[in-house]
């Protein structure tokens, strides 16, 4: 017999890494062919009150010429676009790199901000980002690369060296969120004694509410039950609720010195390599990675490397 479809939701990695965000575009109307009916009364005093009627029409379509279309997405990653910025020499003709902070970078997803976009029919379009819920871990991809024609007619790949400032610890997104997204910020956690009066239930339904619903699989009696809630409510829920993160892992892309000084023909994606930062939790000293190559390293240079893709994990996870 065949065997029912996996659903793509219910992997672990999709669990662990999904969120929701809310996509409104803003786009021309598609133009309709207006076809006027035949009027036998040309020359009647009705005449001009037509043609007032139909002025007022053309002039009101001409005003509601956009629409805005709101859909809701599923999504694994969010990609911030980096704004290029020049660079500039020192005194010893070194090359200084501009930097820009995360917050401007995610003024993208601040649910008043429209940036341009592309359709799938390849047209120009404006859309808006809102984020509805966030993951218990945040996958940040910066937009560091784009394809381009050289004089060759050749398509290279050239990158925007500007750094990215962020902090390692309490990164808070709540400002991002939406208000009446499944996270609500604005609501406050229930109380010790409100816990307290709750039924099983209630408890259970708190606890799946928030995702957590795993840690009443092994409770048996409904004193321990309210305790591990109350526990819950007291140490894990306000972190939840304030969609505070903590970095877990950091990407980054060097180039050599030599890429970019023989007029722009090198593709800056092939030349570069990677590097990893990961933290060991038991001792939380940080660690840089590349290849079999382990080097100790401080956070304070992390927030501010070349980095291409970031991890943040749910603050009230790391306190678990």
């Amino acid at each position: 017999s065949a065997r029912p479809k996996k659903q793509s939701h219910s992997s672990i990695v999709y669990q662990t890494f999904c969120g929701q965000v809310e996509v409104t575009t803003r786009q021309k109307k598609r133009k309709s062919v207006i076809v006027h009916d035949q009027d036998d009364r040309a020359g009647s005093e009705d005449e001009n009150d037509l043609r007032a009627k139909q002025e007022e029409k053309e002039r009101l379509e001409a005003k509601s010429e956009y629409e805005e279309i709101t859909t809701e997405n599923n999504f694994l990653q969010l990609t911030l676009d980096i704004p290029e910025k020049p660079l500039f020499k020192d005194v010893d003709g070194g090359l200084v790199i501009p930097q820009e902070p995360l917050p401007s970078v995610l003024r993208k997803f601040d649910g008043t901000t429209f940036t341009d976009a592309v359709n799938a029919s390849g047209a120009m379009t404006k859309r808006r980002y809102r984020l509805k819920k966030l993951p218990d871990y945040l996958i940040l991809h910066l937009a560091r690369f784009k394809k381009t024609h050289s004089d060759s007619t050749m398509v290279i790949t050239e990158k925007n060296p500007t750094i990215v400032a962020f902090p390692v610890k309490n990164l808070d997104l709540s400002r991002y969120v939406s208000p009446d997204g499944e996270n609500d910020t604005k609501k406050d956690p229930p109380t010790e004694d409100q816990v307290r009066a709750m039924s099983v239930k209630e408890v259970k339904q708190l606890l799946a509410r928030h995702g957590h619903a795993h840690l009443t699989e092994n409770i048996l009696e409904k004193s321990e039950l309210i305790q591990l809630a109350v526990d819950f409510v007291s140490t894990k829920l306000p972190d939840l609720l304030s969609h505070k993160y903590t970095l877990v892992a950091n990407i980054t892309h060097h180039l050599p010195a030599e890429v970019g000084r023989e007029g722009g023909q090198r593709d800056e994606l092939g030349e570069g390599h990677y590097k990893c930062h990961v933290q060991h939790r038991a001792t939380q000293q940080w660690y840089e990675i590349q290849d079999l190559h382990v080097e100790e390293t401080m956070p304070q240079l992390i927030g501010v490397s070349e980095s291409y893709v970031l991890i943040f994990e749910r603050s009230s996870l790391t306190k678990k």
